[in-house]
């Protein structure tokens, strides 16, 4: 009983049952909708007109797959950041990157063409400046712990590029490009296809493949600086390689979706409450976890009301009613 306890309890084997849960909720959203009719509808049905497997295949795979892929990164940028700066309550949007990204990708919006690529580019660009500034930033200040400096410079950082964001919805054209704007501020996986999908795809997958391949790495930057110069740890490479990751896989899906709030700050709470602080478990976990949070609120928004509502609205409000549990159980392996 013991033997089977154990084996239950294991992290490999709650690993493997989550892996089995996102694949069922990778199908299940992939036949949820409302064509041809409102709820779940059978293979058979979606494949047997030509319309209906457009649909399947042209709108709702791409929304689904894009929905995994932003789960996956917003969560495990959170936890590295987590990690790395010693901090619970701190994410992407947190150190400027996600208000960078935001930034950048308005910026290509309302000012130049507004093609994918440029998008893509300067979102990057500015996610990585965002991060930088807030960096150069908390090293200028003189009080408190560094993580203490890092994080209120993040918040300076953030709040100025969401004064850019303003400025570029007042310059933006009022009849097109205003409301494009606003509408991808407020995050959304609709607007998602093959041709702007897979160009992300094989970057997202490098990314993904060194954050899994280093993540027992990220046990020891966890650690205070002295501990990891003592057994050889290059600290500031290493970090290096765990940041730049984290800014692109989230800045380029945001430079797709929009703002999507609170998913890197509750989804590593919950994947080390479930499976500890050892990173070598909790970083393919919160990638699983992340990849499912984010396909289930997805569902939500496509399917609980009769006009499709706001991605980030619903990530918001269920980030929202998770945060005081999660926060309030001592429990919590920070």
């Amino acid at each position: 009983m013991d033997i089977k306890n154990n084996l239950f309890n294991s992290p490999a084997k709650k690993l493997f049952l989550l892996a089995i849960l996102l694949l069922i909720a990778l199908i299940l959203s992939s036949l949820a909708g409302r064509f041809p009719l409102p709820g779940l509808q059978s293979p058979r049905a979606l494949l047997e007109s030509s319309l209906n497997r457009t649909i399947l295949i042209h709108i709702r795979l791409p929304r689904v797959i894009i929905s995994l892929f932003m789960g996956m990164a917003l969560a495990t940028a959170g936890l590295i950041f987590q990690t790395i700066l010693n901090n619970p309550m701190v994410e992407p949007g947190f150190l400027g990157v996600s208000q960078g990204a935001s930034f950048g990708a308005a910026l290509a919006i309302v000012l130049l063409s507004g093609k994918q690529w440029q998008i893509q580019i300067l979102a990057i660009t500015f996610g990585i400046a965002g991060l930088t500034f807030s960096i150069f930033l908390g090293s200028r200040f003189h009080f408190g712990h560094w993580v203490i400096r890092l994080v209120l410079a993040g918040i300076a950082v953030s709040a100025l590029f969401s004064s850019g964001l303003g400025i570029l919805k007042y310059l933006a054209d009022r009849e097109e490009k205003l409301q494009e704007l606003s509408f991808w501020l407020l995050g959304g996986t609709g607007g998602v296809s093959w041709k702007n999908l897979l160009p992300i795809i094989p970057v997202l997958l490098i990314a993904f493949t060194i954050l899994y391949l280093m993540r027992w790495r990220l046990n020891l930057l966890s650690l205070d600086d002295e501990t990891a110069l003592s057994i050889s740890v290059n600290l500031k490479a290493e970090r290096l390689i765990f940041l730049i990751c984290a800014v692109v896989v989230t800045s380029l899906c945001i430079s797709l979706c929009g703002m999507i709030n609170w998913i890197g700050m509750i989804v590593p709470h919950i994947a080390r409450k479930i499976f500890g602080a050892n990173t070598r478990y909790t970083v393919p976990a919160t990638m699983l976890l992340g990849g499912l949070f984010m396909m289930i609120c997805d569902d939500f928004a496509r399917v609980l009301f009769p006009a499709e509502i706001p991605l980030g609205i619903v990530t918001s409000i269920i980030g929202a009613v998770l945060f005081f549990p999660i926060m309030a159980n001592n429990k919590v392996k920070a």
